[in-house]
């Protein structure tokens, strides 16, 4: 009998979660009802309608069906099992030394968010949920004794630990994952004495998969053109896509976009495969370019991308967040990015952001940043 997959819109981080989307999950994750949860908002809704088509009958053996953000294409549905899922949040309990009570700090219509809800449920807890705008130390002192664990990605990591290190310091593990983030910031963490955790995956992968670059038990790593994956956490697929799928697995390996190098047993993560720009005849990484902007004082956060010029090929130009109090120019951190990478990749151009725009999985909106530069 064909199954229909069940839509529940992503309501905000609060007691909602527990009511609406919490038990849905739990059914999923039980063989019951598949699932999707939709982003909030009215656009993300209707895209990830769009993509999921819940009309059509679903794939054989699909209980959660999660819509990528889209960062480096057009989002798309994937086909997750049960037993997908499942592996995955009991590989990183066994990881970080048993169950535990989770702290939900990440929207639910990503996978980082659910997968925090699916090792909460296969632990036996109740998930405490991060309301919006609460502190995070009144979340903590709201959770059980014990062991406790959350997930955050790197812009709420620099922002705890510059508010409420104490706060931090009352997980077991904080998973960090969802964009790579800067060796600056993990040395300052574990400094304060923060126990982070980098995680590295998709939703692809059921989330998280690699741990501090080791993989999580059952994964299987190696490194070709890109990074591939393998294991018992690989998703089937892509949502109505048979030709996207068989691009991106086969025998068994899930094929990501990521350059990365495998050895002694530990994944180095270097950057996108196709995240590359080319300044005066000069491979740039926009990633190098943000971290070193964000050791800068004067900056809270930046983004970087490259904007097509017939002098330089490409032209880098810098999206940044002033640090309070500060007004960061493209005087000051121009030879502070060439001292540490080069000529090459010092920004040519600078604007300065409120806020970075971020997706509904929390990770930098990328071509709204670049929306706003080109119409500055």
């Amino acid at each position: 009998m064909a199954r229909q997959l069940s839509l529940v819109p992503a309501p905000p981080l609060g007691p909602a979660v527990l009511e609406h989307v919490w038990p849905a999950l739990r059914a999923a994750l039980d063989g019951a009802a598949p699932l999707a949860v939709l982003p909030a908002g009215d656009g993300p809704a209707a895209t990830a309608r769009a993509v999921l088509r819940p009309e059509v009958p679903l794939e054989d053996d699909v209980d959660l069906v999660v819509v990528t953000s889209g960062s480096t294409g057009t989002g798309r549905g994937v086909l997750l099992s049960a037993a997908a899922v499942r592996a995955s949040a009991t590989a990183t309990l066994d990881r970080l030394g048993g169950p535990g009570d989770w702290l939900l700090a990440l929207p639910v219509s990503a996978i980082a968010g659910l997968q925090v809800l699916a090792r909460a449920a296969l632990a036996g807890r109740t998930p405490t949920v991060l309301g919006h705008g609460q502190p995070l130390t009144d979340a903590v002192a709201a959770m059980p004794g014990g062991r406790r664990y959350t997930a955050l990605v790197p812009t709420q990591l620099r922002r705890s630990l510059a508010a409420e290190p104490e706060a931090l310091r009352a997980f077991d593990a904080v998973l960090v994952g969802g964009a790579a983030t800067d060796p600056d910031l993990l040395t300052a963490a574990r400094d304060a004495g923060v126990a982070v955790v980098t995680t590295y995956g998709m939703t692809e992968t059921a989330g998280g998969c690699v741990y501090d670059g080791v993989p999580l038990d059952g994964v299987a790593v190696r490194v070709a053109e890109g990074v591939e994956l393998a294991g018992p956490v690989l998703a089937q697929g892509y949502r109505l896509d048979p030709a996207g799928t068989a691009e991106a697995f086969a025998d068994g390996w899930f094929r990501t976009r990521d350059a990365g190098t495998w050895a002694e047993g530990r994944l180095t993560v270097n950057g996108r495969l196709d995240d590359v720009l080319i300044s005066g005849g000069v491979n740039v990484s926009p990633q190098a370019v943000e971290a070193a902007l964000r050791a800068h004082p004067d900056v809270a956060d930046a983004v970087v991308s490259g904007v097509p010029d017939a002098e330089w090929g490409h032209r880098v130009v810098a999206a940044v967040v002033p640090a309070p109090g500060a007004a960061p120019t493209l005087e000051t951190l121009r030879p502070w990015v060439a001292a540490r990478l080069g000529a090459a990749a010092a920004p040519r151009q600078l604007h300065l952001l409120d806020a970075v725009p971020v997706l509904h999985t929390g990770k930098p909106d990328r071509r709204a940043v670049t929306r706003l530069i080109e119409g500055a």
